[in-house]
C-alpha cells in the first residue's frame, strides 16, 4: 500500500475528532485528489487532468429559488426586474444588497455570497473582495458536490484576485486565494507557487507551511511534509492542526512510535474526554 493511502486510512478515524476544536481540517474532495495526487520535481504537487466543469450561476439561482417561500420568491422576481432598467452602478449594488438579504434570512448561501460578491466588486473594496472571497473559499472547503465547489472557488479566486490587485500584500487575501486554486480549480501548481512565495520571505508563516504540509501527504512527498509541520510546531508547540497532520505523516511513512507521541501530545492539548477516547482507540490500533 502505497504511504498516502495508508494515511488516508488513519485520516478517516481521526478526522471527525478533529471536529472538537474546530478549525479547517477537511481535505479536499476525492475527485481532487486524481488531479493532485502525483509528485511533480518542482513542487508539493502536480496538476492532472479534469473533465467536469464548474455549475452556473443560473442554474445555483434556479435551484435555489425553489427553496424560497413564495413571499421571499415573490420579492426576489421583483426585485430582478427593478435591475433591468438600471444602468448606474451604485443603484445596482443597492438592489444587489437587497437580494443578498433575501437569500440570506433564507439560509440559502450560495445566491446570498453571490450578489454579496457582486457589490463587493461594484465598491472595489480590498476588505469587502477579501471577506467575500474567505466566504467562498469556506463553502468550498465543506462542498461534497464537485461542480459547485468549482464554482465557488471561481467565485473566490474572482474576488481576491481583484482585492490583491488594490492590495499585493494582503495576505489573508494569498492565503484564501492559494486555497481556492489548490483545494477547486484545475491549477494547484498556482496555489503551491503562492504560498512557497509566502514562505519565502517569512518562512515561519503558519497558515503557508500547513497548507504546503496538507499538500506534500497528498502528492506523497512525505519527507517535506515533516518539515512543514515542524516548521509550524517550532513557532507554536500546540498548534493542534500541525500535531494532528505530523502524527498521520509518520505514520504513513511507518514511524509509529512517533505517530503515538505525537497523539499523545495532542490529547494534552485537546483536552477533551470525547476526542481522547477516539485517539485512544487508534493509537491502540498503532500498538
Amino acid at each position: 500500500m502505497r504511504p498516502v493511502h495508508y494515511i488516508s486510512l488513519a485520516a478517516a478515524i481521526i478526522l471527525t475528532a478533529l471536529l472538537y476544536w474546530g478549525g479547517n481540517t477537511i481535505p479536499p474532495h476525492p475527485k481532487q485528489e486524481v488531479a493532485m495526487q502525483q509528485p511533480s520535481s518542482a513542487g508539493e504537487v502536480s496538476p492532472g487532468p479534469g473533465t467536469m466543469k464548474p455549475a452556473s450561476v443560473d442554474s445555483i439561482i434556479a435551484e435555489s429559488r425553489k427553496q424560497l417561500p413564495k413571499t421571499a420568491a415573490d420579492s426576489v422576481s421583483t426585485i430582478e426586474n427593478e435591475l433591468i432598467a438600471i444602468r448606474d452602478s451604485s443603484q445596482m449594488a443597492v438592489v444587489f444588497n437587497r437580494l443578498a438579504g433575501i437569500w440570506s434570512r433564507n439560509n440559502l448561501a450560495h445566491p446570498a455570497y453571490y450578489y454579496n460578491a457582486l457589490v463587493a466588486k461594484l465598491e472595489n473594496s480590498e476588505k469587502s473582495l477579501t471577506f467575500a472571497g474567505q466566504l467562498f473559499v469556506d463553502l468550498m472547503e465543506h462542498e461534497s458536490d464537485h461542480s459547485l465547489q468549482m464554482w465557488e472557488a471561481s467565485e473566490a479566486v474572482a474576488c481576491l484576485e481583484q482585492a490583491l490587485a488594490i492590495n499585493d500584500t494582503n495576505e489573508e487575501a494569498k492565503l484564501a486565494l492559494a486555497t481556492a486554486y489548490i483545494q477547486g480549480t484545475g491549477q494547484p501548481m498556482k496555489g503551491v507557487q503562492m504560498l512557497r512565495a509566502i514562505t519565502s520571505e517569512k518562512p515561519d508563516d503558519i497558515p503557508a507551511n500547513l497548507l504546503l504540509g496538507r499538500m506534500s501527504i497528498q502528492s506523497g512527498q512525505l519527507e517535506k511534509a515533516v518539515q512543514r509541520f515542524e516548521t509550524v510546531l517550532k513557532v507554536e508547540p500546540d498548534n493542534k492542526e500541525a500535531l494532528y497532520f505530523l502524527a498521520q505523516t509518520y505514520e504513513g511513512m511507518g514511524n509509529k512510535a512517533k505517530a503515538i507521541e505525537l497523539l499523545q501530545k495532542l490529547k494534552q492539548v485537546v483536552n477533551n474526554p470525547e476526542f481522547n477516547k477516539d485517539i485512544d482507540m487508534h493509537i491502540n490500533s498503532l500498538k
